[in-house]
């Protein structure tokens, strides 16, 4: 993409974390999701606003806690709470 003079573009939110969170599909630096980063240079300024102006809501996908190890297991459908980390026992 090229400026012209007195043509703001809008600049990439890209803040060099680039690590996309399995579970939500957005980059955990600058939230914004794999296809967009992709296509950032070749989109227009009114779709880079778009997505600029969708971020900040994107944040509380990363605040809310999804309770560390027992979450994880929980997730996977394992007893958290027995103490053998899902393992079957007889």
């Amino acid at each position: 993409m090229t400026n012209t003079p007195g043509h703001a573009a809008a600049h990439s939110p890209c803040v060099r974390i680039c690590v996309v969170h399995v579970e939500t599909g957005l980059c955990t630096g600058c939230l914004r999701r794999r296809d967009e980063i992709a296509r950032w240079g070749a989109m227009s300024d009114a779709e880079r606003e778009a997505i600029l102006a969708d971020l900040p809501g994107r944040r509380a996908a990363f605040r809310q806690r999804r309770g560390g190890r027992a979450g994880r297991l929980a997730r996977r459908g394992a007893s958290a709470g027995d103490g053998t980390g899902g393992a079957q026992t007889d």
